[in-house]
Protein backbone atom coordinates (compact mmCIF):
# COMPACT_ATOMS: atom_id res chain seq x y z
CA UNK A 1 0.00 0.00 0.00
CA UNK A 2 1.56 3.49 -1.01
CA UNK A 3 2.45 6.25 1.30
CA UNK A 4 0.08 8.78 -0.25
CA UNK A 5 -3.21 6.41 -0.68
CA UNK A 6 -2.95 5.88 2.93
CA UNK A 7 -2.71 9.27 3.27
CA UNK A 8 -5.46 9.78 1.21
CA UNK A 9 -7.83 6.95 2.84
CA UNK A 10 -6.90 8.60 6.35
CA UNK A 11 -8.09 11.82 4.65
CA UNK A 12 -11.66 10.24 3.52
CA UNK A 13 -11.89 9.17 7.46
CA UNK A 14 -11.21 12.49 8.63
CA UNK A 15 -14.14 14.08 6.79
CA UNK A 16 -16.34 11.23 7.17
CA UNK A 17 -15.89 11.58 11.29
CA UNK A 18 -16.42 15.22 10.76
CA UNK A 19 -20.06 14.81 8.76
CA UNK A 20 -20.81 12.24 11.45
CA UNK A 21 -19.95 14.81 14.05
CA UNK A 22 -21.81 17.74 12.02
CA UNK A 23 -25.23 15.46 11.52
CA UNK A 24 -24.81 14.14 15.43
CA UNK A 25 -25.09 17.94 16.27
CA UNK A 26 -27.79 18.92 13.70
CA UNK A 27 -29.41 16.03 12.56
CA UNK A 28 -29.24 17.17 9.05
CA UNK A 29 -33.25 18.62 9.33
CA UNK A 30 -33.97 22.00 11.62
CA UNK A 31 -37.15 20.64 11.87
CA UNK A 32 -35.60 17.62 14.25
CA UNK A 33 -33.56 20.36 15.53
CA UNK A 34 -36.82 22.01 16.35
CA UNK A 35 -38.23 18.65 18.00
CA UNK A 36 -35.17 18.60 19.83
CA UNK A 37 -35.04 21.73 21.54
CA UNK A 38 -38.71 21.92 22.62
CA UNK A 39 -38.19 18.13 23.66
CA UNK A 40 -34.91 19.88 26.08
CA UNK A 41 -32.72 17.15 24.64
CA UNK A 42 -29.16 18.46 24.84
CA UNK A 43 -28.21 19.69 21.16
CA UNK A 44 -25.86 22.30 19.65
CA UNK A 45 -27.15 25.87 20.27
CA UNK A 46 -30.71 24.43 21.39
CA UNK A 47 -31.48 27.18 23.73
CA UNK A 48 -30.80 29.87 20.61
CA UNK A 49 -32.88 27.94 18.26
CA UNK A 50 -35.82 27.39 20.52
CA UNK A 51 -35.99 31.04 20.89
CA UNK A 52 -35.82 32.08 16.85
CA UNK A 53 -38.38 29.39 16.82
CA UNK A 54 -40.67 31.86 19.36
CA UNK A 55 -39.90 34.95 18.06
CA UNK A 56 -40.65 33.61 14.18
CA UNK A 57 -44.15 32.61 15.32
CA UNK A 58 -46.61 34.92 13.56
CA UNK A 59 -50.43 34.97 13.02
CA UNK A 60 -52.49 36.67 10.11
CA UNK A 61 -54.48 38.55 12.41
CA UNK A 62 -56.13 39.98 9.24
CA UNK A 63 -57.48 36.42 7.99
CA UNK A 64 -58.30 34.81 11.12
CA UNK A 65 -60.74 38.38 12.07
CA UNK A 66 -61.72 37.79 8.47
CA UNK A 67 -62.97 34.28 9.07
CA UNK A 68 -64.67 35.49 12.56
CA UNK A 69 -66.57 37.64 10.81
CA UNK A 70 -67.50 35.44 7.71
CA UNK A 71 -68.50 32.99 10.24
CA UNK A 72 -70.53 35.36 12.09
CA UNK A 73 -73.42 35.91 8.49
CA UNK A 74 -74.28 32.07 9.33
CA UNK A 75 -77.09 33.61 11.08
CA UNK A 76 -80.89 33.63 12.04
CA UNK A 77 -80.91 36.72 13.26
CA UNK A 78 -79.17 40.35 11.63
CA UNK A 79 -75.41 41.58 12.66
CA UNK A 80 -74.12 42.38 14.55
CA UNK A 81 -75.95 39.29 17.03
CA UNK A 82 -75.36 35.75 16.02
CA UNK A 83 -77.68 33.21 16.54
CA UNK A 84 -76.92 29.50 15.33
CA UNK A 85 -79.16 27.13 16.48
CA UNK A 86 -78.02 23.09 16.25
CA UNK A 87 -78.84 21.29 12.78
CA UNK A 88 -80.48 24.59 11.17
CA UNK A 89 -79.62 25.82 7.88
CA UNK A 90 -77.16 28.15 9.26
CA UNK A 91 -75.54 25.72 11.15
CA UNK A 92 -75.29 23.15 8.42
CA UNK A 93 -73.83 26.43 6.42
CA UNK A 94 -71.30 27.10 8.81
CA UNK A 95 -69.82 23.70 9.42
CA UNK A 96 -69.58 23.61 5.81
CA UNK A 97 -67.07 26.38 6.27
CA UNK A 98 -65.51 24.94 9.13
CA UNK A 99 -64.40 21.69 7.02
CA UNK A 100 -63.06 23.65 4.23
CA UNK A 101 -61.09 25.62 6.10
CA UNK A 102 -59.39 22.93 7.98
CA UNK A 103 -58.88 21.63 4.30
CA UNK A 104 -57.32 24.09 3.39
CA UNK A 105 -55.34 23.88 6.26
CA UNK A 106 -53.94 20.44 4.72
CA UNK A 107 -56.01 18.52 7.85
CA UNK A 108 -57.74 15.39 6.93
CA UNK A 109 -61.13 16.07 7.84
CA UNK A 110 -64.26 13.23 9.20
CA UNK A 111 -67.40 13.74 11.21
CA UNK A 112 -69.11 11.08 13.46
CA UNK A 113 -72.94 10.16 13.01
CA UNK A 114 -73.86 13.74 15.71
CA UNK A 115 -72.06 16.37 13.71
CA UNK A 116 -68.33 16.44 15.72
CA UNK A 117 -66.10 17.71 13.39
CA UNK A 118 -62.06 16.31 13.50
CA UNK A 119 -59.40 17.23 11.58
CA UNK A 120 -55.92 16.03 11.98
CA UNK A 121 -52.23 16.28 11.08
CA UNK A 122 -50.75 13.54 11.07
CA UNK A 123 -47.50 13.41 13.40
CA UNK A 124 -44.41 11.36 12.59
CA UNK A 125 -45.01 8.86 15.16
CA UNK A 126 -48.71 8.56 14.53
CA UNK A 127 -49.61 5.41 16.24
CA UNK A 128 -48.92 7.74 19.54
CA UNK A 129 -52.44 8.84 21.29
CA UNK A 130 -52.69 12.63 19.25
CA UNK A 131 -52.57 16.14 20.73
CA UNK A 132 -56.70 17.52 20.46
CA UNK A 133 -57.52 21.31 20.61
CA UNK A 134 -60.97 22.70 19.91
CA UNK A 135 -64.53 24.13 20.93
CA UNK A 136 -67.90 25.06 19.35
CA UNK A 137 -69.58 27.65 16.75
CA UNK A 138 -72.95 27.06 17.64
CA UNK A 139 -74.49 30.42 19.39
CA UNK A 140 -77.41 31.50 21.12
CA UNK A 141 -80.06 33.34 20.13
CA UNK A 142 -78.82 36.69 19.83
CA UNK A 143 -75.25 36.42 21.16
CA UNK A 144 -72.00 37.39 20.14
CA UNK A 145 -69.33 35.98 17.00
CA UNK A 146 -66.52 35.11 19.45
CA UNK A 147 -67.92 32.48 22.23
CA UNK A 148 -66.61 29.08 21.11
CA UNK A 149 -65.27 30.44 17.74
CA UNK A 150 -62.00 31.71 19.12
CA UNK A 151 -61.07 28.32 19.86
CA UNK A 152 -61.74 27.00 16.63
CA UNK A 153 -60.78 29.49 14.10
CA UNK A 154 -58.11 29.95 16.45
CA UNK A 155 -57.07 26.33 16.81
CA UNK A 156 -57.09 26.03 12.63
CA UNK A 157 -54.89 29.09 12.50
CA UNK A 158 -52.23 27.80 15.67
CA UNK A 159 -52.16 24.66 13.16
CA UNK A 160 -51.38 27.14 10.30
CA UNK A 161 -48.70 28.71 12.21
CA UNK A 162 -47.17 25.54 12.93
CA UNK A 163 -46.94 24.48 9.04
CA UNK A 164 -45.59 28.23 8.14
CA UNK A 165 -42.73 27.90 10.15
CA UNK A 166 -41.98 24.02 8.96
CA UNK A 167 -42.80 22.54 12.26
CA UNK A 168 -43.66 18.51 11.94
CA UNK A 169 -45.46 17.15 14.83
CA UNK A 170 -44.58 13.93 16.94
CA UNK A 171 -47.99 13.01 17.82
CA UNK A 172 -50.49 14.21 15.34
CA UNK A 173 -52.37 17.35 16.24
CA UNK A 174 -56.40 17.35 15.83
CA UNK A 175 -59.08 20.13 15.74
CA UNK A 176 -62.32 19.28 17.18
CA UNK A 177 -65.63 21.46 16.06
CA UNK A 178 -68.17 19.91 18.79
CA UNK A 179 -71.58 20.04 18.23
CA UNK A 180 -73.82 21.80 20.08
CA UNK A 181 -72.01 22.98 23.34
CA UNK A 182 -75.03 25.64 23.70
CA UNK A 183 -78.44 23.83 25.14
CA UNK A 184 -80.36 25.70 22.85
CA UNK A 185 -82.28 23.28 20.83
CA UNK A 186 -82.54 20.08 22.96
CA UNK A 187 -81.75 21.31 26.37
CA UNK A 188 -78.66 19.21 26.43
CA UNK A 189 -75.79 21.48 27.00
CA UNK A 190 -72.50 20.14 25.20
CA UNK A 191 -73.72 17.44 23.77
CA UNK A 192 -71.57 16.12 20.95
CA UNK A 193 -68.29 16.43 24.07
CA UNK A 194 -70.65 14.11 26.24
CA UNK A 195 -70.83 11.33 23.91
CA UNK A 196 -67.75 11.79 22.65
CA UNK A 197 -66.92 10.99 27.07
CA UNK A 198 -69.33 8.08 26.62
CA UNK A 199 -72.35 9.13 28.24
CA UNK A 200 -74.58 6.27 27.71
CA UNK A 201 -77.80 7.97 29.58
CA UNK A 202 -77.44 10.64 27.20
CA UNK A 203 -77.42 8.61 24.05
CA UNK A 204 -80.22 7.05 25.69
CA UNK A 205 -82.38 9.70 26.35
CA UNK A 206 -81.49 11.24 22.91
CA UNK A 207 -83.74 8.64 21.43
CA UNK A 208 -86.86 10.00 22.63
CA UNK A 209 -85.94 13.89 22.93
CA UNK A 210 -88.04 16.17 20.80
CA UNK A 211 -87.29 19.80 20.74
CA UNK A 212 -89.73 23.01 21.55
CA UNK A 213 -91.82 22.20 17.81
CA UNK A 214 -91.85 18.34 18.51
CA UNK A 215 -89.10 17.67 16.26
CA UNK A 216 -86.95 14.46 17.62
CA UNK A 217 -83.18 14.43 17.83
CA UNK A 218 -82.85 12.09 15.16
CA UNK A 219 -85.35 13.53 12.66
CA UNK A 220 -83.35 16.98 13.30
CA UNK A 221 -79.70 15.38 13.17
CA UNK A 222 -80.79 13.69 9.97
CA UNK A 223 -81.81 16.74 8.12
CA UNK A 224 -78.47 17.79 8.61
CA UNK A 225 -77.10 15.15 6.64
CA UNK A 226 -76.13 12.99 9.58
CA UNK A 227 -77.10 9.57 11.22
CA UNK A 228 -78.09 8.66 7.45
CA UNK A 229 -77.94 5.00 8.25
CA UNK A 230 -77.61 4.37 12.11
CA UNK A 231 -79.59 4.95 15.27
CA UNK A 232 -76.49 3.98 17.47
CA UNK A 233 -75.01 6.70 19.32
CA UNK A 234 -72.62 4.89 20.82
CA UNK A 235 -70.62 4.65 17.88
CA UNK A 236 -69.55 8.69 19.04
CA UNK A 237 -67.80 6.86 22.18
CA UNK A 238 -64.14 7.74 22.49
CA UNK A 239 -61.76 5.53 24.58
CA UNK A 240 -60.24 6.83 27.86
CA UNK A 241 -57.20 8.06 26.49
CA UNK A 242 -58.18 8.57 23.12
CA UNK A 243 -56.18 11.69 23.30
CA UNK A 244 -52.53 12.34 24.95
CA UNK A 245 -53.94 16.07 26.02
CA UNK A 246 -56.85 18.02 25.20
CA UNK A 247 -56.66 22.03 25.40
CA UNK A 248 -59.02 24.54 24.64
CA UNK A 249 -58.97 28.06 23.82
CA UNK A 250 -61.55 30.72 24.59
CA UNK A 251 -62.71 34.09 25.25
CA UNK A 252 -63.06 34.64 29.44
CA UNK A 253 -66.20 35.47 29.66
CA UNK A 254 -65.84 37.32 32.39
CA UNK A 255 -63.79 40.82 33.16
CA UNK A 256 -60.72 40.01 35.20
CA UNK A 257 -57.82 39.28 32.65
CA UNK A 258 -59.19 42.39 30.97
CA UNK A 259 -59.57 44.37 34.07
CA UNK A 260 -55.84 43.26 35.31
CA UNK A 261 -54.10 43.85 31.95
CA UNK A 262 -53.73 40.30 32.13
CA UNK A 263 -53.11 38.67 28.24
CA UNK A 264 -53.63 34.79 29.25
CA UNK A 265 -55.52 32.77 31.30
CA UNK A 266 -54.75 29.38 32.52
CA UNK A 267 -57.39 27.61 33.59
CA UNK A 268 -56.46 25.34 36.62
CA UNK A 269 -60.30 23.93 37.32
CA UNK A 270 -63.69 24.32 35.66
CA UNK A 271 -66.94 25.08 38.06
CA UNK A 272 -69.41 22.48 37.17
CA UNK A 273 -73.52 23.13 36.80
CA UNK A 274 -76.20 21.31 37.94
CA UNK A 275 -79.41 22.14 36.19
CA UNK A 276 -82.99 21.79 38.00
CA UNK A 277 -86.32 21.79 36.57
CA UNK A 278 -89.45 22.60 38.59
CA UNK A 279 -92.44 22.64 38.67
CA UNK A 280 -95.51 23.81 40.71
CA UNK A 281 -99.16 23.68 39.78
CA UNK A 282 -102.14 25.18 42.08
CA UNK A 283 -105.86 26.95 41.01
CA UNK A 284 -106.18 29.66 39.01
CA UNK A 285 -108.81 31.54 38.66
CA UNK A 286 -110.04 35.44 38.16
CA UNK A 287 -107.34 38.16 39.06
CA UNK A 288 -109.89 40.23 41.01
CA UNK A 289 -112.70 38.02 41.94
CA UNK A 290 -110.68 34.88 44.22
CA UNK A 291 -109.49 36.81 47.47
CA UNK A 292 -106.05 36.71 48.73
CA UNK A 293 -106.37 34.24 51.39
CA UNK A 294 -108.24 31.79 49.11
CA UNK A 295 -105.06 31.86 46.52
CA UNK A 296 -102.84 28.93 46.00
CA UNK A 297 -100.49 31.23 43.55
CA UNK A 298 -98.46 28.82 41.48
CA UNK A 299 -96.71 31.98 40.52
CA UNK A 300 -95.89 33.17 43.66
CA UNK A 301 -94.54 29.99 44.26
CA UNK A 302 -91.90 29.95 42.04
CA UNK A 303 -91.35 33.56 42.62
CA UNK A 304 -90.42 32.58 46.74
CA UNK A 305 -88.22 29.51 44.90
CA UNK A 306 -86.20 31.94 43.12
CA UNK A 307 -85.26 33.99 46.19
CA UNK A 308 -84.72 30.50 48.30
CA UNK A 309 -82.20 30.18 45.09
CA UNK A 310 -80.37 33.56 45.23
CA UNK A 311 -80.08 32.74 49.58
CA UNK A 312 -79.07 29.44 49.71
CA UNK A 313 -76.11 30.13 47.24
CA UNK A 314 -75.46 33.38 48.86
CA UNK A 315 -75.35 31.20 52.44
CA UNK A 316 -72.84 28.58 50.83
CA UNK A 317 -70.12 30.99 51.82
CA UNK A 318 -68.17 31.15 48.91
CA UNK A 319 -67.76 33.54 45.98
CA UNK A 320 -67.50 30.36 43.44
CA UNK A 321 -70.63 29.26 44.38
CA UNK A 322 -73.38 30.69 42.15
CA UNK A 323 -77.02 29.80 41.23
CA UNK A 324 -79.65 31.45 38.72
CA UNK A 325 -83.09 30.96 37.38
CA UNK A 326 -82.74 31.28 33.82
CA UNK A 327 -86.21 30.66 32.88
CA UNK A 328 -89.63 31.49 34.89
CA UNK A 329 -92.55 30.43 32.82
CA UNK A 330 -96.44 31.19 34.48
CA UNK A 331 -99.50 29.32 32.96
CA UNK A 332 -101.96 31.04 31.35
CA UNK A 333 -99.73 34.25 31.24
CA UNK A 334 -102.16 36.87 31.16
CA UNK A 335 -102.40 40.30 33.37
CA UNK A 336 -105.70 39.19 35.14
CA UNK A 337 -105.65 35.70 35.67
CA UNK A 338 -104.36 33.68 38.80
CA UNK A 339 -100.96 31.50 37.41
CA UNK A 340 -102.17 27.87 38.17
CA UNK A 341 -98.38 26.63 36.76
CA UNK A 342 -95.43 27.84 36.85
CA UNK A 343 -92.03 26.01 35.67
CA UNK A 344 -88.42 26.91 36.81
CA UNK A 345 -85.24 25.83 35.21
CA UNK A 346 -82.62 26.44 37.53
CA UNK A 347 -78.56 26.52 37.02
CA UNK A 348 -76.05 26.35 40.13
CA UNK A 349 -72.51 25.67 39.86
CA UNK A 350 -68.97 25.64 41.49
CA UNK A 351 -65.66 24.18 41.80
CA UNK A 352 -66.56 22.34 44.63
CA UNK A 353 -68.82 19.65 44.05
CA UNK A 354 -69.89 18.95 48.00
CA UNK A 355 -70.43 22.44 48.00
CA UNK A 356 -72.92 22.30 44.91
CA UNK A 357 -74.50 19.28 45.63
CA UNK A 358 -75.84 20.79 49.41
CA UNK A 359 -77.21 24.11 47.59
CA UNK A 360 -79.05 21.47 45.20
CA UNK A 361 -80.80 19.45 48.02
CA UNK A 362 -81.41 22.96 49.88
CA UNK A 363 -83.35 23.56 46.88
CA UNK A 364 -85.36 20.81 46.60
CA UNK A 365 -86.08 21.25 50.55
CA UNK A 366 -87.50 24.92 50.09
CA UNK A 367 -89.39 23.82 47.04
CA UNK A 368 -91.31 21.55 49.02
CA UNK A 369 -91.56 23.63 52.12
CA UNK A 370 -92.81 26.13 49.66
CA UNK A 371 -95.16 24.05 48.00
CA UNK A 372 -97.30 22.66 51.24
CA UNK A 373 -97.10 26.24 52.53
CA UNK A 374 -98.93 28.08 49.59
CA UNK A 375 -101.06 24.78 49.30
CA UNK A 376 -99.82 23.86 45.62
CA UNK A 377 -98.54 21.08 44.50
CA UNK A 378 -94.83 19.81 43.49
CA UNK A 379 -95.32 18.22 40.19
CA UNK A 380 -91.95 18.27 39.09
CA UNK A 381 -88.46 18.72 40.92
CA UNK A 382 -86.10 17.38 38.14
CA UNK A 383 -82.42 17.14 38.04
CA UNK A 384 -81.49 17.11 34.77
CA UNK A 385 -77.55 16.59 35.16
CA UNK A 386 -75.28 17.25 37.96
CA UNK A 387 -72.02 16.94 36.44
CA UNK A 388 -68.45 17.00 38.60
CA UNK A 389 -65.86 19.82 38.23
CA UNK A 390 -62.42 19.14 36.52
CA UNK A 391 -59.04 19.80 37.19
CA UNK A 392 -56.39 20.76 34.46
CA UNK A 393 -53.71 18.71 33.93
CA UNK A 394 -50.43 19.63 35.64
CA UNK A 395 -48.24 19.19 32.93
CA UNK A 396 -50.53 21.35 30.09
CA UNK A 397 -51.10 24.37 32.57
CA UNK A 398 -46.92 24.07 32.86
CA UNK A 399 -46.62 24.18 29.15
CA UNK A 400 -48.88 26.53 28.76
CA UNK A 401 -47.38 28.75 31.46
CA UNK A 402 -43.78 28.05 29.54
CA UNK A 403 -45.12 29.07 26.45
CA UNK A 404 -46.56 32.68 27.44
CA UNK A 405 -42.90 32.84 29.24
CA UNK A 406 -41.32 32.38 26.40
CA UNK A 407 -43.91 34.94 24.66
CA UNK A 408 -43.08 37.07 26.78
CA UNK A 409 -46.88 37.44 27.58
CA UNK A 410 -48.48 38.46 31.21
CA UNK A 411 -50.51 35.03 32.18
CA UNK A 412 -52.23 34.00 35.55
CA UNK A 413 -53.69 31.32 37.00
CA UNK A 414 -57.56 31.18 36.99
CA UNK A 415 -60.84 28.90 36.75
CA UNK A 416 -63.52 28.64 34.93
CA UNK A 417 -67.18 29.61 35.97
CA UNK A 418 -68.48 28.93 32.75
CA UNK A 419 -68.21 25.79 31.83
CA UNK A 420 -67.11 24.18 28.59
CA UNK A 421 -66.73 21.01 26.25
CA UNK A 422 -63.20 20.88 27.87
CA UNK A 423 -65.32 19.69 31.22
CA UNK A 424 -66.44 16.39 29.85
CA UNK A 425 -63.03 15.55 27.11
CA UNK A 426 -61.48 15.91 31.35
CA UNK A 427 -63.07 12.52 30.89
CA UNK A 428 -61.37 11.26 28.12
CA UNK A 429 -58.25 13.01 28.33
CA UNK A 430 -56.22 15.52 30.21
CA UNK A 431 -57.31 18.41 29.99
CA UNK A 432 -56.83 21.91 29.84
CA UNK A 433 -58.06 26.00 28.95
CA UNK A 434 -56.35 28.93 27.70
CA UNK A 435 -58.41 31.92 28.57
CA UNK A 436 -57.64 35.64 26.62
CA UNK A 437 -59.58 38.93 27.38
CA UNK A 438 -63.03 39.46 25.97
CA UNK A 439 -64.38 43.78 26.64
CA UNK A 440 -65.79 44.13 29.76
CA UNK A 441 -66.20 40.44 29.79
CA UNK A 442 -68.92 40.65 28.15
CA UNK A 443 -70.72 37.28 26.75
CA UNK A 444 -73.57 35.74 25.16
CA UNK A 445 -74.90 38.94 23.77
CA UNK A 446 -74.41 41.35 20.68
CA UNK A 447 -71.22 43.07 22.44
CA UNK A 448 -69.16 40.36 22.68
CA UNK A 449 -65.88 41.42 21.45
CA UNK A 450 -61.82 40.41 21.41
CA UNK A 451 -59.09 42.64 20.24
CA UNK A 452 -57.28 41.22 16.87
CA UNK A 453 -53.85 41.48 18.94
CA UNK A 454 -55.95 39.10 22.13
CA UNK A 455 -56.81 36.84 19.90
CA UNK A 456 -53.37 36.30 18.28
CA UNK A 457 -51.78 36.05 21.68
CA UNK A 458 -54.25 33.27 22.18
CA UNK A 459 -53.11 31.62 19.19
CA UNK A 460 -49.68 32.15 19.87
CA UNK A 461 -49.92 30.35 23.10
CA UNK A 462 -52.02 27.59 21.96
CA UNK A 463 -49.56 26.67 18.95
CA UNK A 464 -46.69 26.42 20.73
CA UNK A 465 -48.18 24.58 23.63
CA UNK A 466 -49.97 22.50 21.16
CA UNK A 467 -45.71 21.82 20.10
CA UNK A 468 -44.86 21.17 23.14
CA UNK A 469 -47.56 18.66 23.97
CA UNK A 470 -46.69 17.24 20.74
CA UNK A 471 -43.19 15.98 21.22
CA UNK A 472 -44.20 14.39 24.81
Amino acid sequence: MSLRFCHSLLLLQLIFCSISAILSQDNGDPTIRTMEAFSGYPIHESNSFATDFVSSLSVDTLTLQKQIDELSTFSDTPAPSVTRILYSEKDVLARRYIKHLMTLAGLSVREDIVGNIFGRWTGHESELAPVATGSHIDAIPYSGKYDGVVGVLGAIEAINVLKRYGFKPKRSLEVIMFTSEEPTRFGISCLGSRLLAGSEALAKDLMSTVDSQNISFLDAVRSAGYAKEQDDLSSVFLKKGSYSAFLELHIEQGPILEEEGTSIGIVTAIAAPASLKVDFEGNGGHAGAVLMPKRNDAGLAAAELALAVEKHVLDSGSVDTVGTVGILELHPGAINSIPSKSHLEIDTRDIDEKRRNIVVEKIHQSAVSIAKTRGVVLSEFKIINQDPPALSEKLIIEAAEAASKELNLTHKLMISRAYHDSLFMARVSPMGMIFIPCYKGYSHKPEEYASGQDIANGVKVLALTLAKLSLQ
